[in-house]
């Protein structure tokens, strides 16, 4: 992937003024959150970059939602001397920074250990070697993401609490549903028109900009790329300038996958097809039986419930899977169904693919896809049955559910077989851990909701 270089001009900023300033170089690496870490440099040191010279500790990549990094449970830290890695960059991820000043830019890096290898803590690194394994049978995953987000009131610090902004408000209230609501875009045009720049500046593949269905909330597609690792790159720079457009208006930017407990939930669907050396869709049924379409089905379904704390990794996320909801709640699927949590929207031609259904926007998008590529990695491996298929007429019996619940997913994922095998044995212990302790912070606080219901009966 190579990312072409534009100045983003004065009329795609809000103020119609270029940032002024030394232009910066950022390399940056991904923590197990999906979170960005890594150094901010003054010019004229890229050759450091390049030369793979930058360093930082490998515990960086095992820090929790806190920046903790958990020495005391993990043993990565502090107990070995909290060593430093290779920070190495990924040329193909070079791209302009257009919120900074002009002549700014970022690349995207993988940590190395001193010896050449990939750290096992670096989730480039576990996204890489689960495409690896499609390529030494000849295949290429190819894949696309559809991202929501929401956009809300920039006063959130201060009021605790987050707001639609103003523009979709009357007095103070949301104006109902915005689903493909024009005039919800038009509302945040300008936000828009600077995402859209960035997003040019970056050289993402973006394509349609959609209203969904809270308030202040949209999705952008970006189109499919036969390069997981590219795609997985695209969804983060995504989630970057979906924020630094939002402060350039005065705005907030959230992934969260349910900020408002009266809203829509957040989501990070994905379409995923597999071509062999020649080009062609594996999974292109022909117009027959889609067989290997159905298996690999399957294998998601099967490793749904053990990879689900990928798919929905903080308490927050388990929110959003509620009944009656587009967030499935059983391990189901259809032709064209939105309502399962894998979706075929097409079984014959080049666009032959699944959709997966499930994650949450607030999930990291590499980990992600080794888990969805790891799981139809299964359906490849032997010819599985999926179930009965979810129609509008009918909804298959005593079908298998998700968890709702933040811990029963962390000790699923810790006992795992297929998660030891896609992630290994060593990041497996060390996620499930760190999100053990997320979990059980979470159910020993008690919330607003406690002192509200119980306090005054109880």
């Amino acid at each position: 992937m190579s990312r072409r270089i534009f100045k983003v001009m004065a009329s795609d900023r809000m103020d119609g003024k270029t940032d002024s300033g030394d232009p910066r170089f950022e390399i940056l690496i991904v923590g197990m959150n999906g979170d960005l870490r890594g150094k901010q440099l003054p010019p004229g040191t890229e050759d450091k970059v390049w030369a793979g010279d930058i360093r930082l500790p490998t515990s960086t990549q095992s820090l929790d939602i806190w920046g903790d990094d958990n020495d005391d449970i993990t043993g990565l830290s502090l107990t070995i001397g909290d060593p430093d890695g290779k920070v190495i960059p990924d040329r193909r991820s070079l791209a302009p920074m257009p919120w900074a000043p002009e002549g700014s830019m970022q690349v995207l890096a993988t940590m190395h250990e001193f010896d050449g290898s990939p750290s096992f803590m670096d989730p480039r690194a576990i996204l890489a070697s689960v495409v690896a394994r499609y390529a030494a049978r000849g295949l290429t995953p190819v894949v696309a993401t559809e991202l929501e987000f929401y956009v809300m009131s920039g006063d959130w610090r201060e009021t605790g609490r987050p707001y639609p902004p103003g523009s979709l408000t009357y007095r103070g209230e949301p104006n109902g549903f915005q689903l493909y609501d024009m005039s919800a875009v038009d509302a945040l045009d300008g936000y828009l028109q600077t995402l859209r720049a960035y997003a040019k500046a970056q050289d993402l593949p973006a394509d349609a900009t959609t209203a969904e269905f809270g308030p202040g909330q949209f999705e952008v597609n970006l189109l499919h790329r036969a390069d997981a690792l590219a795609a997985a790159d695209d969804c983060l720079y995504l989630k970057r300038i979906a924020e630094q457009a939002a402060r350039r208006h005065g705005l907030k930017s959230t992934c969260m996958a349910k900020p408002y407990s009266e809203h829509a939930g957040s989501g990070l669907h994905v379409h995923a097809s597999i071509i062999d050396g020649r080009g062609r869709n594996i999974l292109d049924a022909k117009g027959g039986e889609p067989k290997l379409l159905k298996s690999v089905t399957a294998g998601l379904l099967n490793t749904m419930r053990e990879a689900q704390l990928i798919f929905a990794p903080f308490a927050n996320s388990y929110r959003r899977f509620q009944p009656g909801s587009f967030a499935p709640v059983d391990l189901t699927w259809g032709s064209g169904h939105r309502g399962t949590a894998i979706r075929i929207p097409d079984k014959d031609g080049p666009a032959a693919r699944i959709e997966h259904r499930v994650a949450g926007a607030d999930v990291n998008p590499y980990l992600l896809l080794a888990a969805i590529l790891g799981g139809m990695l299964t359906g490849l491996d032997d010819e599985l049955d999926p179930g009965e298929e979810t129609t509008p007429s009918h909804i298959p019996a005593n079908t298998t559910r998700l968890t709702h619940d933040f811990l029963s997913a962390v000790e699923t994922f810790r006992t795992s077989p297929f998660i030891a095998d896609i992630f290994g044995a060593r990041y497996q212990a060390l996620y499930g851990d760190t999100k053990r302790k997320e979990a059980l912070a979470h159910l020993r606080t008690v919330s607003d909701f406690d002192y509200r219901t119980y306090l005054p009966r109880l």
